[in-house]
Formats: C-alpha cells, structure tokens, sequence
C-alpha cells in the first residue's frame, strides 16, 4: 500500500511568552490519503493556521512526527524541505499573492521557473494548459491587476498546480470571492481533484464549503475534537 500524502503523529507546536511558554497545538494525529479532499474548520484562534503552516512545511513543529509522501520531515537540513515544499505541496491562499505587472501566464509559469532556474518552451506549455484547465487561456497575456478576483484566485489555481504536488494546501480560498464566485472557485477545486488525483486540505469558515468536502477535521483549542467523513455527495 502506497504511503499516505500526508502523516501527522503526536505533533505540538509552542511559542515562547515572556518567561513561559504556550503551547498552541497539543498531539495532533492527522492522515491524509491520495486523493482525499478534506476541509478544516473550527474557530478563530483555534490552531488553524498554525498546523497549516507546519503541514505546509513553512514552521517546524515543536514535537511530533511530521511525514509528507512518507518522508519524515523532522530531520530533515533547511535546503531539503525548501525543495521538498516546492516540489510536492501547493498553496492557494486567501490573498492571491499573484504578481501584478506579470501576466497570467507568467504568474503561472513561476513555481517552473525558481525550480528549474530559466524559462523554456516545455514551461510555458504546461503554463498554458493549467490556465486552460481553469478556464482562463484567452486571460494568458493579460497582467494580473487587470483580472477580476475571482480570474486571480483561478490563476492562483493553476499556479499551485505547476510542479505537479501531491498536496495542496488552500486556506480561506473563496474567502474574499462573493458567493456565486466562491461556489465556482470551489466547484474548480473540486474538479482538480477528481481530473488530477490531488489531495486537499481546505481551511474554510463556510459550513456550506465544508459540507461539500469528503471529509471534516474540526480543530477547537488546538487539538482535534472531531473528524468524520461527510455523507453528502460533493457538488
């Protein structure tokens, strides 16, 4: 059996306050199997951000055994987890992060770019077809200040996807679309899963988001007081 894309075991995470120290995560267990889209609720304060930032291998947890595509990820030197986080994890957030003066495509094309050092032809091809798979290959040459939100966050989209990850991590990403635009940015989500076999894990506060998802990890005081598969059919 294939490992899974993501395992968590007993992890903590702890800050330090004045003389003290606050412990915000405590011992959390978490498996993500491939292809699984996953959302993570729970309150503000809760931890959220926190363990994505951990999972995205952005921090490093304080305690605890942290596995991404079965790699542990504890032992490993500041240059292997910069290359295992560009390689193997996306992130769409709720700000796009997309840099205006580029073009859709150039935006795109970037994760390709510092992986590989220097542009190609194979590289602006995939560019091009992830911003046609997000319905956007006539917006390719338009500079991103020039696209409405919701054309960025798709954008964003297929940037996240370039380097092929195994996981993508997407925090509040409708967070600043209105309604109809949100449920078409996750309705994309949606489908990038099924067509790409990509596993997600979404931190949302939309109960109607999250009861779209296979699955709910709900996270209150920084551990996790609840995970269960979610019956609906996804939409």
């Amino acid at each position: 059996m294939a490992d899974p894309v993501l395992r968590l075991s007993g992890i903590r995470k702890s800050y330090q306050s004045g003389d003290s120290e606050l412990e915000v995560l405590h011992g959390i267990d978490l498996t993500l199997q491939r292809g699984e889209f996953a959302a993570l609720i729970g309150p503000s304060g809760s931890g959220k951000s926190t363990l994505l930032n951990l999972i995205g291998l952005l921090d490093r947890p304080s305690g605890g055994h942290l596995f991404i595509d079965g790699d542990e990820t504890s032992t490993l030197a500041e240059g292997e987890i910069t290359r295992l986080r560009g390689q193997r994890i996306g992130f769409v957030f709720q700000h796009h992060l997309l840099i205006p003066a580029f073009t859709a495509l150039e935006n795109v094309m970037m994760p390709l770019l510092v992986d590989r050092g220097r542009p190609d032809a194979a590289m602006r091809e995939r560019a091009a077809a992830l911003l046609a798979g997000v319905g956007l290959a006539d917006r390719a040459n338009h500079p991103a200040s020039k696209l409405s939100g919701g054309q960025q966050q798709r954008v964003a989209i297929a940037r996240a996807l370039a380097m092929r990850p195994a996981l993508l991590l997407a925090d509040e990403p409708t967070g600043n679309l209105d309604t109809h635009t949100a449920d078409d940015i996750f309705a994309l989500l949606r489908e990038v899963n099924q067509r790409e076999g990509t596993s997600f894990l979404i931190v949302t506060h939309d109960p109607r988001l999250a009861a779209r998802c296979d699955r709910i990890v709900e996270l209150v005081d920084g551990s996790i007081v609840s995970d269960r598969p979610h019956a609906e059919t996804p939409g």
